[in-house]
């Protein structure tokens, strides 16, 4: 994939999707840096999920923002995972100085699940993943990005993103 401007690719998707491991691939196999939207969250934002209790969207705003300021002042082009669930955070991450690209990472509620309850490492408790289901926005055809399933390995994965950029 070869962008002749500043591009943001997010990684989008609910908890447990495989955001930050895809993003890692990704940024690897184009030689862009990587951030993760979950260190953009305060530590409010980390203590109320890390509860089972789900953010607002007045939480979210903040977060929101600074992850769209990070991606305006990057040098370059860049991967970013973010939930990004309703379409109005993703015309907050659209508001960046750059060209702003979505790659939805989609699955069913029992393939997520049983990622999540095999993880041991991140603050987000299963019980938040309904309501996470419940928020997600599928990308409209007006947005700029690509649907993928999760079905493979985090490799056949990126491949596949890369694929359908």
């Amino acid at each position: 994939m070869t962008e002749t401007r500043k591009t943001a690719l997010i990684v989008m998707g609910v908890a447990g999707s495989g955001k930050t491991t895809v993003a890692a691939l990704l940024g690897e196999r184009l030689g862009w840096p990587v951030a993760e939207a979950d260190d953009f969250h305060s530590a409010e934002n980390v203590a109320k999920m890390s509860a089972g209790t789900p953010l607002t969207d007045e939480d979210r705003q903040p977060w929101l923002a600074a992850i769209r300021d990070w991606i305006t002042a990057s040098d370059g082009p860049v991967v970013v995972t973010c939930s990004a669930l309703r379409r109005v955070y993703r015309d907050v991450l659209r508001q960046a100085d750059a060209r702003v690209r979505f790659v939805h990472l989609d699955g069913s509620r029992q393939e997520i699940a049983a990622r999540m309850s095999a993880r041991t490492d991140h603050f987000m408790p299963i019980g938040l993943l309904d309501s996470q289901l419940d928020t997600l926005e599928p990308l409209e055809p007006d947005e700029d990005g690509v649907v993928v399933g999760v079905t493979g390995t985090p490799e056949q994965i990126a491949a596949a993103v890369l694929e359908s950029l």
